[in-house]
């Protein structure tokens, strides 16, 4: 009876032991400086990666090429890194004032250079968990290569196949290919994918850009061609650490940077002293939900509110939200462009500027309204420096000024273990994956605040993961169904916890009776087959979670806010 619970456990043991042995083999070979990814130096990152077999991966243990994955680390990395055998993680270096343009990821803000044909680097701002991230997808892309090799390699002289050969002429020809000449490429392409023609076909233009849009033959060619160049030649494929990245981990140096410049902010502006409100979320929901009543009032007679949130959520209404930007920043609102390399942009909301909130003007021109403090997204262990160095106290030239911190809302996109796209999970705890680390809290969001809202509602614990592209199906499973009650997974959870428990218990730089609220809505269920994040966006359907979430904070701060001025 036992049997099917234990091979469940082994697998799940086993894919724990997989993690553990890929981020101690990323620190080795961080400290060390530089390793081959397909070389003796790489290979337990590959068999750890392939033992572990991440829902997000796909076929990565099969002979056919990963179609899905590799979408998902295309628009994660640097446009032409599939081109270059050396690799370069620098920190801030300097390269933002020389003539190399700047490459950032349409799905990861990240500032990467191209040195010149060979060399890529791609700037590490966001701490270790931004390189675990690279260093996952570099050798998901490698493994990949080495498939498409071994297809068209059909001897040890290095001769490759006719599939092969027309593949390359499709790409060396200086002229658009024409769609007869484009279905003969893909034709062969499928034949060394391990593919059909059909497959080929559904994900071919999800990898088009606008100046190359057979991007998809031009990848599955370089990538090849870097791996039968590993293999005939020996001319391997080098990662390497700048001795400054390694000198300057760990060291908050971005973070601190940011903080100050917040801090500095508030002073200017003599909000300081004021109840302070800490918000980890995009950069339009608080935004919109505040004044979008107010620049918007004609639309909501005619649209309801999540009506007008989708519009203002669709890059092409850019006039739309233009006129929300221009009307917040007319009711006090300051924006902080991040310029300290977090790629942490913030939002100061005044309320007591706020002409009204649902009709309410208690806090308008009130000198005790509080601040509303909205930081973008940290990533991974960026949370513990960027929220660390928050709150701590403001250096002014006399004395440290403690920040009056009355709640912290973190608020964001998770995966889900029970339910599906778009659904809630409330969190009363956080689990840190790969330790026995808890951070039990009091969570002034509840599961009641958000039922009978046309989503389903989950609450009990999450994992922190180190990386969400390790996950599998197994692991996730065993976290599910034992003791621990996890309805989820994300990032940054147990990082920012962590801080906030050493400012407001330890080290006294907050009030100990500091509200805390977080809420995640989810962007993929890695346990479901076509569900997991490689699988595409949410689209439209991350609106309501969204603003449902913000709206509820919101809600919270301005009532208690209205409550302590009677």
């Amino acid at each position: 009876m036992t049997e099917p619970f234990n091979i469940g456990r082994n697998r799940a043991q086993e894919s724990t032991n997989a993690i553990e042995r890929m981020y101690i083999t990323m620190r080795h070979l961080f400290i060390r400086g530089f390793y081959k990814p397909m070389g003796v130096s790489g290979e337990t990152l590959r068999e750890a990666l392939l033992t572990l077999r991440p829902e997000i991966y796909g076929t990565i243990a099969e002979p056919k090429v990963e179609l899905s994955g590799l979408q998902y680390i295309i628009e994660r990395l640097p446009e032409g890194i599939e081109e270059c055998s050396f690799i370069n993680l620098t920190s801030d270096e300097g390269y933002s004032n020389s003539h190399f343009k700047a490459i950032i990821p349409p799905k990861r803000r990240r500032n990467c250079y191209r040195i010149d044909e060979e060399q890529m680097n791609i700037e590490i701002t966001r701490g270790r968990s931004e390189i675990y991230d690279i260093l996952t997808h570099l050798t998901f892309m490698f493994i990949e290569s080495h498939k498409i090799m071994r297809n068209v390699v059909i001897n040890e002289a290095g001769h490759t196949s006719r599939d092969w050969e027309k593949l390359s002429a499709a790409v060396l020809k200086e002229v658009e290919l024409s769609q007869h000449e484009r279905e003969i490429a893909i034709t062969h392409t499928a034949n060394i994918l391990g593919r059909t023609f059909a497959e080929i076909t559904q994900v071919y233009d999800r990898f088009a850009t606008k100046d190359t849009p057979d991007k998809f033959l031009h990848l599955i060619y370089n990538l090849g061609k870097l791996a039968i160049r590993e293999i005939i030649h020996g001319d391997k494929r080098v990662i390497t650490f700048s001795p400054v990245v390694r000198e300057r981990l760990g060291h908050h140096i971005h973070g601190e940077v940011w903080a100050n410049n917040i801090k500095k902010t508030l002073h200017k502006h003599d909000l300081i002293h004021r109840k302070l409100h800490i918000v980890s979320a995009n950069m339009h929901s608080v935004m919109n939900t505040l004044f979008s009543p107010l620049a918007l009032k004609d639309l909501l007679k005619e649209k309801s509110a999540f009506e007008v949130y989708e519009e203002l959520s669709n890059a092409k209404n850019k006039t739309l939200r233009r006129t929300v930007t221009e009307k917040a920043k007319e009711e006090g609102m300051i924006v902080l462009d991040d310029e300290s390399g977090t790629n942490i942009d913030v939002q100061i909301f005044d309320l007591a500027k706020l002409s009204h909130y649902k009709g309410n003007t208690k806090l308008n021109a009130n000198e005790e309204a509080p601040v509303i403090i909205v930081m973008d997204y940290a990533f991974g262990e960026q949370a513990y420096e960027t929220m660390d160095e928050l709150l701590k106290p403001y250096k002014d030239e006399e004395k440290p000024v403690y920040m009056n911190v009355d709640s912290i809302s973190i608020m964001g996109k998770a995966g889900i273990l029970e339910g599906g796209k778009g659904d809630l999970m409330i969190p009363d705890a956080h689990l840190f994956e790969g330790t026995a680390d808890n951070y039990p809290f009091y969570n002034e969001l509840t599961k009641s605040d958000f039922e009978d809202q046309g989503l389903r509602v989950y609450d009990g614990s999450m994992v922190t993961v180190l990386g969400t592209s390790l996950q599998n199906r197994d692991l996730l499973k065993f976290f599910h169904d034992s003791t621990w009650n996890v309805i989820g997974l994300e990032m940054e959870g147990a990082h920012y916890q962590k801080a906030i428990q050493a400012a407001s218990r330890l080290r006294g730089n907050i009030s100990p009776k500091v509200k805390l609220r977080y809420a995640y809505y989810a962007s993929d269920n890695p346990l479901e087959t076509g569900s997991t994040l490689a699988s595409g966006g949410l689209g439209t359907a991350g609106v309501k979670p969204t603003y449902l979430i913000t709206e509820k904070i919101l809600e919270q701060i301005i009532d208690d806010a209205i409550q302590n001025l009677k």
